[in-house]
């Protein structure tokens, strides 16, 4: 007797099946709009505000100034299809579509950076994709206690606030203050989830999660004793900080403050806990005296005098677009000084301008430091580690695992997969990310730290499903054999392959290489293999790993 699958195996065959129905239906007429060559008449470029350009020439300077006075040359401009790319997968966590890639042909050469940049501004993946790498700064990666918390309804929240342009000092406010039920007030799931032992929140696990993530301030090093080496911070500082949320409990109605209710502690070398009073570890001035203890702190957190605020996120945002923080570790930053150049240029404006978050990606996507090549153009002279330290040439950085596998997913996909994409292809494409993640290891929480590759990884890229499942099966739907079918010649089909996969062309050596082996062979199928193997060799290519 014959079993039947599992249903999770079930559900996959069927996705896979019914997408298979609906590319065959809907997609081949696209695919023929992104191969085809005459490009698409020139259009002028959207003016970029001046605004934003003054402020990322002030950046610039600080650079410019720290470059020379440690006699360092900056390395040249990096070209369209690279800058394409550096935004597509700091923004969307893919590359670009070959889809894209043609519309962005109908552009003519100016600031390409800034038309990219509003583009994915203005498309879901992007407040979604942020969402998701925010999310992880404030509640960790883990599913957490099920009963009151909801991980990705607190995700859908800050997508749509980041879709909105919501103000960052709003929607910091607003997590802190969240009162009511974590369904139907998502906000609420940034305190429901260190709900772990079912007493209440944790006021400690709190504390330590507002000084990192909105004041990259490391004061939990202080929980059980005072700082040492030279450490500013007592361990009062730290329970005093904590004590804003021991009114903060819940109740059949969700999440509320109960003024009666006081956060406790022992102190080291105490023999017993008593109440501690909330206090706030610098700057006492600019917390008010009126409002809930949790109001008074957000209120603290997110006063335009209150630095710290605004240095902790434009040190993640830029870590964000470069994969690398300003200052490292990315949520350690020091209160006096020194800052590295560019630092308080960009706090600065950003306070100034009402916490505009996309204002700020237009800044730092505006910079030359960010518009830069990772390499010198000159094999004979290659760019120092001190270059790169300095933010002289562009950092060369792993991609993360979900930056892997939705590049994979994409490259193997002629149009791009977006919110308007089929939800089925959309459900089929999140599980497959989701199973690669797993199996290739989460970064877990935003540290930006470079662990190295494993051999266990690249294995895994080599010899695992993605790859070969998104080149090879479904023959009418993949990209080698739709390019292999539509493509008028071998050039522009290896062509084609490259825009896809690196987001660039072949150098005149790749594209003789391929054309010739394709012109060679005899028959579609021996044509739609060599295809396959090209896309795969591209992906298994170091190139393809790394953003540069």
């Amino acid at each position: 007797m014959e079993s039947n699958p599992p249903p999770a195996a079930s559900l996959f065959v069927l996705l896979r099946n019914a997408a298979l129905l609906i590319g065959l239906a809907v997609g081949l007429g696209g695919a023929v709009w992104v191969l085809g060559m005459p490009q698409m008449a020139s259009r002028p470029l959207a003016a970029v505000d001046p605004e934003v350009k003054n402020a990322a020439k002030a950046v610039d300077a600080a650079f410019e100034a720290d470059w020379a006075a440690k006699g360092l040359t900056p390395v040249a401009k990096a070209d369209s299809l690279t800058l394409a790319r550096r935004l597509s997968l700091a923004l969307t966590g893919s590359i670009p579509s070959l889809e894209e890639l043609r519309a962005a042909e109908a552009v003519r050469e100016g600031d390409f950076a800034s038309l990219w940049l509003e583009r994915l501004l203005s498309d879901r993946r992007s407040s979604d994709y942020l969402a998701e790498r925010l999310t992880r700064v404030l509640v960790g990666t883990e599913n957490g206690p099920f009963l009151i918390y909801r991980r990705r309804r607190l995700v859908e929240w800050l997508s749509e606030a980041l879709m909105k342009n919501r103000p960052y000092d709003q929607i910091v406010r607003e997590l802190i203050t969240a009162n009511g039920m974590w369904t139907t007030n998502p906000a609420v799931n940034f305190i429901s989830v260190t709900n772990e032992n079912k007493k209440g929140p944790d006021e400690v696990k709190l504390a330590a999660r507002v000084s990192r993530a909105f004041l990259a301030t490391r004061i939990d090093c202080v929980q059980c004793h005072d700082g040492k080496l030279g450490s500013a911070w007592k361990q009062t500082d730290f329970h005093q900080l904590a004590a804003f949320f021991g009114q903060a409990g819940f109740a059949l109605n969700g999440l509320r403050d109960d003024p009666k209710s006081r956060y406790q502690n022992r102190y080291l070398g105490e023999t017993k806990e008593h109440a501690i009073a909330a206090q706030v570890p610098w700057r006492p001035d600019l917390l008010p005296q009126k409002g809930s203890p949790r109001q008074q702190l957000a209120t603290w957190i997110t006063a335009g005098e209150n630095h710290a605020f605004s240095r902790a996120i434009v040190n993640r945002m830029w870590a964000l677009l470069l994969n690398r923080p300003l200052i490292m570790p990315v949520d350690d930053i020091s209160h006096t000084g020194p800052w590295p150049p560019g630092l308080e240029v960009l706090a600065q404006d950003f306070a100034a301008h009402g916490y505009d978050l996309r204002r700020l990606i237009r800044v730092i996507a505006s910079t030359r430091v960010f518009q830069m090549r990772s390499d010198s153009g000159d094999p004979e002279h290659p760019v120092t580690a001190l270059a790169e330290q300095s933010w002289a040439a562009f950092p060369v950085t792993r991609l993360r695992p979900e930056q892997m596998a939705g590049s994979v997913i994409q490259a193997a996909s002629l149009t791009t997969l977006d919110a308007d994409t089929h939800v089925l292809f959309r459900l089929k494409r999140d599980a497959d990310i989701a199973n690669f993640v797993k199996r290739y290891g989460d970064t877990g929480e935003d540290d930006f730290t470079d662990g190295g590759g494993t051999i266990p990884q690249r294995l895994l890229l080599m010899n695992g499903n993605m790859v070969t499942d998104n080149v090879r099966d479904n023959p009418l739907l993949n990209a080698p054999s739709r390019i292999r079918l539509l493509a008028p010649d071998t050039r522009r089909a290896v062509e084609a392959a490259f825009l896809a996969v690196f987001t660039r062309r072949p150098t005149a050596a790749e594209a003789a290489h391929f054309e010739s082996l394709l012109a060679a062979a005899a028959g579609a199928q021996v044509r739609d293999n060599i295809m396959s193997d090209l896309f795969w060799t591209l992906m298994n290519a170091t190139e393809f790993s790394w953003n540069h």
